[in-house]
């Protein structure tokens, strides 16, 4: 089954809007180049202010897997760091989907 890669950040509000231009026009699209997958998206929290998720879907969790082991996952970790550095935590996750209906 497929499976996910979902990263968590926290955005303080003076940086929301360039954050927000920059995935949009920068880090998704390359993001989904590099990783060679078949669609991403991402979103705001409406429960969290600031909280920004974005998913990244995989054929399966192997997959996902490699594609952390990757030089190009390296590249995407170290420009977000270089744009972003301490003012941006994120967190990341592995779900490998169990069911669907």
């Amino acid at each position: 089954m497929s499976a996910y890669f979902i990263v968590r950040a926290e955005v303080g509000e003076a940086d929301r809007e360039a954050f927000d231009r920059w995935y949009e026009t920068e880090h998704l699209p390359d993001a989904k180049e590099a990783f060679g997958i078949a669609s991403a998206w991402r979103g705001w929290s409406d429960v969290t202010p600031g909280v920004h998720i974005a998913f990244y879907e995989f054929a399966d969790v192997a997959a996902v897997h490699a594609m952390t082991e990757s030089d190009a996952f390296k590249r995407m970790i170290a420009e977000f760091d270089r744009n972003w550095g301490d003012r941006v935590p994120r967190t990341r996750e592995i779900i490998e989907v169990c069911q669907e209906i």
